[in-house]
């Protein structure tokens, strides 16, 4: 299970095969137990063959993550605000406004049951288990980024695909610089979070 070979297949058909294969139109129990069971596997591979522990690395430099984290979140924010407001005045920021309990309930199912496996998947799994196949720290970056964005497609949506991209490019330099899942998750949750609050949750699957 550590062979180049077999870590190359085993990518191609977790972060290939398996999120474009949701695209196609079959069984949805199908689709389910398929990604049930890719799951648990990651998890049997990361913590009994790639031995990661769970743990909180110390010291966190919290101070430059929340510099990092803001100055992202100001870019962010400010293109999201723009494109709603010239694409769909009605929807800016209408679930606060209109339904802050849904608001405040979503963000915190989203953030521990959506946030924290995909990071799981897509940061800690991936990293600790294909850095090794890359002799350049960017193309494992990009790459990173590209099959984040991958699990998306099945919203069917260039918009989503490239902010998923975007996003993965900022959560694996974060995850590469910090070694961190905690920071990784906050980081993603507070971006998810944001676009669910200025008005882009329905492209994103999220209740309006």
């Amino acid at each position: 299970m550590k062979s180049a070979n077999y870590k190359l297949s085993e990518f191609c058909l977790l972060f290939i095969l398996l999120p474009v294969s949701l695209v196609i139109p079959y069984p949805v129990l199908i689709k389910t137990l398929a990604i049930l069971a890719g799951f648990i596997y990651v998890i049997f591979v990361l913590f009994k063959i790639e031995k990661v522990k769970f743990k909180i690395n110390k010291p966190l430099n919290w101070i430059s993550f929340c510099k990092r984290t803001l100055i992202r979140l100001f870019f962010i924010a400010t293109t999201t605000i723009i494109f709603v407001y010239f694409n769909n005045e009605a929807d800016l920021f209408a679930v606060v406004v209109n339904n802050p309990s849904k608001w405040v309930l979503f963000l915190g199912i989203y953030s521990i049951l959506s946030v924290y496996p995909q990071e799981l998947i897509y940061r800690t799994f991936y990293f600790a288990r294909y850095q090794t196949l890359f002799n350049n720290k960017k193309w494992l970056l990009l790459v990173n980024a590209a099959v984040f964005s991958l699990a998306h497609l099945f919203f069917k949506s260039p918009l989503v695909i490239l902010l998923t991209f975007v996003g993965g490019v900022f959560f694996a330099i974060t995850f590469i610089k910090t070694k961190s899942t905690l920071l990784v998750c906050i980081e993603h949750a507070i971006f998810g979070c944001w676009l669910y609050t200025v008005g882009m949750g329905g492209m994103l699957g999220f209740p309006s």
